[in-house]
């Protein structure tokens, strides 16, 4: 029943769509420091004093 409301009613697709969309952010939240991190390792470390 929660699964056939979460797809069917008007709040359950916004509800799914913010659900997909908060996943998403934290995905490319995840790649960027990530990568934001290896770049920085690759360079030494930090810059600075």
């Amino acid at each position: 029943m929660a699964w056939q409301l979460l797809v069917s009613s008007d709040f359950g697709l916004f509800s799914l769509v913010t659900i997909l969309l908060v996943i998403a952010i934290g995905v490319g939240f995840w790649w960027f420091f990530r990568s934001r991190i290896a770049e920085e390792d690759e360079q030494g470390g930090r810059k600075g004093g």
